[in-house]
């Protein structure tokens, strides 16, 4: 396998687009199953909810976790 060289304007822009990807469908899932959850009563007054995104690419060996705390009440 030989090395390749590369193009990092290019690489940012993909990664960028793979982001806002992530953040805008994962915005709206989060958003849907926090209404649902109040709508059928799984969700009270004072509430706080643990997050947890993994990050993963197998071809570079990457794996990623962010956690955060939802306090949503």
């Amino acid at each position: 396998m030989t090395a390749i060289d590369l193009d990092e304007d290019r690489l940012n822009i993909e990664i960028r687009k793979f982001l806002k990807q992530v953040g805008v469908t994962s915005q709206r899932e989060i958003e849907k199953a926090m209404r649902d959850a109040v709508a059928s009563g799984k969700l009270s007054d004072a509430v706080s909810l643990d997050a947890k995104m993994t990050l993963s690419i197998p071809g570079l060996g990457l794996e990623h976790v962010v956690e955060h705390k939802f306090d949503v009440g």
